[in-house]
């Protein structure tokens, strides 16, 4: 069974039409689906519109954001035996059409398929957000070990294994957080490439630097527990070095003047050593629990 799942809050004016447009592509396909809807606390019609049209709803009472709406996603998804899981959005910037072909990358053996805007065309974005998922990708690329030209994109699918594995901290980035916990569990992923529409103003940030200042925070935080070693050794290794630098240069001090430069300067590199050699622990400590 396949679920197809959308998180809506207030989207009266497009869920009728994105539900409708699921449902052509998909008849010409041989899958057995179903459309699920997670009502994040709408205060328009969402929920009757998205019933009226053939899908199932499960509602918030209140509006939380669609980190948590993602979590309760992945929870009615599974209670609906859904095999395979794709995610879409409910202002219809993703075409249905391109739901078939992820479908079908899950099929060939993938864990995760997630739809490219970078790849594919983007009939309008901010050039500042554009050129910040560009730089996302890039690091994204390096963490998981995985070509990815897109890893905030919503448009994906992914297998019930997926579903059931993964477990989310993070309260704004859940698709950053899927990939890289996905990496980190071994799972395949891949991208198609897709076109996108124009679409609304986003309703989940203030603007480009307040998307950028919460998506880096998660970055960091998604990053220590993913590989918590390589995090804190390379702080602790930072410091050390510094450390050890500066203890140098007082005993290049001693033998060339006699004079140790200064009791402050002493006392600055053994606490960077200290400090660095504490924190590379914390390192160890927290590689063994992961």
């Amino acid at each position: 069974m396949i679920i197809i799942t959308i998180p809506a809050y207030n989207e009266e004016e497009s869920i009728t039409r994105v539900i409708e447009e699921i449902k052509a592509e998909m008849s010409k396909t041989k899958y057995k689906y179903r459309i699920l809807v997670l009502n994040d606390g709408s205060k328009d019609k969402t929920k009757e519109l998205a019933e009226k049209a053939g899908a199932i709803v499960y509602s918030h009472n209140r509006n939380k954001g669609l980190a948590e709406t993602f979590k309760s996603e992945m929870k009615y998804c599974l209670q609906e035996k859904g095999d395979i899981i794709v995610h879409t959005d409910a202002d219809g910037q993703y075409p249905a059409e391109y739901i078939p072909l992820l479908i079908k990358e899950i099929e060939n053996g993938y864990d995760l398929v997630i739809g490219s805007r970078f790849t594919g065309e983007i009939e309008d974005m901010p050039f500042v957000k554009k050129m910040g998922n560009i730089a996302f990708a890039k690091v994204f690329t390096g963490l998981t070990k995985t070509k990815i030209t897109d890893s905030t994109t919503g448009f994906r699918a992914f297998t019930r294994e997926l579903a059931e594995t993964i477990k989310y901290n993070t309260d704004f980035t859940y698709t950053h957080e899927q990939l890289i916990r996905a990496a980190r569990e071994k799972f395949k992923i891949k991208e198609i490439s897709i076109n996108t529409r124009k679409t609304r103003e986003s309703r989940l940030m203030k603007g480009s630097m307040d998307y950028a200042i919460k998506a880096w925070i998660n970055i960091f935080r998604i990053y220590r527990d993913y590989n918590p070693l390589a995090f804190f050794g390379k702080i602790g290794l930072t410091l050390f070095t510094i450390g050890i630098l500066t203890g140098l240069w007082i005993v290049y001090n001693i033998l060339s003047t006699g004079m140790t430069g200064g009791l402050p300067r002493v006392i600055l590199s053994a606490m960077l050593i200290l400090v660095g050699i504490q924190i590379t622990l914390f390192g160890l400590l927290a590689d063994m629990r992961k």
